[in-house]
């Protein structure tokens, strides 16, 4: 909107803006919507002209995100429900941010509600909300515990999780894992841990693979009640403390059925407790698109794993650490190559995705089915393509070898941290050489990286001296960025994650090279030469996009060395 038009229409502004607000309330839109259309321009002009209109602050962006809440004048129930919130202005002052100052009703009710005077400011409906929902983890009911019960709703059933329940709860260890429960589904994390020390537990929630401390419970006793209590909804033995002990319950929020893998571990000071989330429905609606491009591999990957996954047999190993998304990777190639005319089985611990068309068979230590029992199994039924969840012993191992060279295609993982280490992991438990490097098509290592919020990120002046010389060249004349942290991104910078891997492709060159244990310094060399990118260079790749940055690389991957000239002697062991 120029600044002409806006001068014509300044006296007719507020009548104007006041106008638009109401039609906004009738249709259901955002004020800042039917300003915009009502004076022709964008929304943040709009907003802009009714705050100087009004002689209201406009709050926007970072200056919004970086003020604190006041929960307490204001609850945050009540702050979602009326998109609006109270912030601690200067000098002890109450702010109060709101989307349509034309809105009586709301500011009668906030008024009456907090009971001090305000002063007013001007916010977008998305930039109130997504500062709610950096600080809905912070909020926590875990912090209210000390409220009053209210009387539990006649209607609600009895393992559902929301606000109401947990206040309705009136055991405070009851609501106290509840809220813990609820706030982590909420925060979108994929564990809670709660770590036991002298002065009681603390816990943290694993947000895009990295831990985040949320709260304390700064008493021992309350603390055992509250492990107490997860041994109690995973049917435990409560008595029992001094051998780890694993189990699995299930709540509902917002009508999905969420599933917890429970696994407490004796410690120095008590007991400590995961709780791994699976969402369902979250899980169902990710595997109905799931290929390689939803994992965020770039297009070169993605071939390289296309060609693996789609070799009529033979064996496609995927190693990474604990959490780096192999399973996941397996099943976006098995969902690429169900093409409806071959037998595709599983065996898994615990199967995490149900996948359509695909005969999936859980792991059941406890009843005899391991997983080389159910592999031998599995072999009887005539299968074209198998994934096994993990290989872990020498007996899976050379089951799956063996299946691999009489026909069958056969998709596992294994822990190692990278391409070459598998062979020499794989040799090292018992696996005979020859089969081995016979039947491996390829291995894929990956890590999961953290990406730069698309909202806040910006141009990252970063020192590149102190970076090895291959390193400064990938990244030469480039834009690195690095997000400063918002409301969606609770203040880390980061939001979501995508996949980097190397990919590793056998040919009889390198089979030769393995079998004859040759140097990891001249195996490297010799994938290099035929063109193979180390998970490092694929991470540099993507900080020289502005899609991450170095310190995140750096917290999953080593910098490559130099390939040197291999010693003779010096073998694969």
């Amino acid at each position: 909107m120029n600044a002409p038009a806006l001068a014509d229409s300044a006296l007719d502004l507020p009548l104007r803006l006041a106008a638009a607000a109401a039609r906004a309330r009738a249709g259901g839109a955002s004020f800042a919507q039917a300003a915009a259309e009502a004076l022709g321009a964008s929304e943040d002009e709009a907003l802009a002209a009714a705050a100087a209109a009004l002689r209201l602050p406009l709050l926007a962006g970072v200056e919004l995100q970086r003020m604190a809440p006041d929960f307490e004048a204001l609850s945050f129930p009540d702050a979602s429900r009326q998109k609006l919130v109270a912030l601690h202005g200067d000098a002890g002052a109450l702010v109060l941010a709101l989307d349509d100052p034309f809105d009586a009703d709301r500011l009668e009710w906030a008024e009456h509600r907090i009971g001090r005077p305000l002063q007013l400011a001007l916010a977008a409906t998305e930039e109130i909300a997504a500062l709610l929902k950096r600080h809905e983890a912070g909020l926590r009911a875990i912090d209210a515990l000390a409220a009053p019960a209210a009387g539990r709703a006649a209607d609600e059933p009895a393992d559902e999780l929301s606000i109401a329940r947990i206040a309705a709860d009136a055991s405070p260890v009851v609501r106290l894992v509840n809220s813990m429960l609820y706030d982590a589904l909420r925060a979108e994390a994929s564990d809670i841990h709660l770590e036991s020390d002298a002065r009681g537990a603390s816990i943290k929630y694993r947000l895009d693979g990295v831990l985040d401390a949320v709260s304390r419970i700064d008493d021992p006793a309350q603390a055992e009640q509250v492990v107490s209590r997860i041994k109690v909804l995973a049917e435990l033995d409560i008595a029992e403390r001094r051998v780890p002990q694993d189990g699995r319950f299930q709540v509902r929020v917002e009508r999905r059925e969420i599933d917890l893998r429970v696994s407490i571990l004796p410690a120095a000071h008590g007991e400590d407790v995961v709780l791994r989330i699976l969402d369902k429905k979250r899980l169902v609606d990710q595997v109905r698109g799931l290929r390689f491009e939803t994992l965020g591999f770039d297009a070169r990957t993605i071939d390289e794993l296309r060609a693996l996954a789609r070799l009529p047999f033979g064996l496609m190993l995927v190693t990474g650490p604990t959490g780096s998304g192999k399973t996941t990777t397996l099943y976006a190639a098995l969902s690429e190559v169900n093409n409806g005319r071959d037998k595709i089985v599983t065996i898994e611990d615990p199967i995490e995705y149900q996948l359509a068309g695909v005969t999936q068979v859980p792991v059941n230590d406890r009843r005899g089915l391991s997983f080389s029992r159910g592999l031998r199994s599995i072999l009887r039924h005539d299968p074209d393509k198998i994934m096994v969840g993990e290989v872990r012993d020498a007996e899976t191992a050379q089951i799956a070898v063996q299946a691999a060279l009489t026909g069958h295609l056969v998709f596992t993982t294994v822990h190692a941290n990278s391409v070459f280490d598998v062979i020499g992991r794989l040799l090292h438990i018992g696996v005979d050489p020859f089969s081995l490097v016979s039947a491996v098509n390829g291995v894929v290592a990956q890590r999961l990286v953290r990406v730069n919020c698309s909202h806040c990120a910006a141009p990252d002046p970063c020192d590149l001296s102190p970076r090895p010389a291959s390193e400064r060249r990938i990244l030469a004349g480039s834009q690195l960025k690095r997000g400063v942290g918002c409301g969606h991104c609770r203040g880390t910078g980061y939001r979501g994650r995508r996949a980097i891997a190397e990919v590793l492709r056998f040919d009889d060159a390198m089979r030769d090279a393995l079998f004859s244990r040759t140097s990891v310094a001249a195996a490297k060399l010799a994938a290099r030469e035929r063109g193979m990118r180390s998970i490092r260079q694929v991470g540099l790749e993507l900080v020289a996009g502005g899609l991450t940055t170095l310190d995140e690389l750096d917290r999953v991957t080593f910098a490559d060395a130099e390939v040197a000239t291999p010693v003779a002697g010096e073998g694969l062991r």
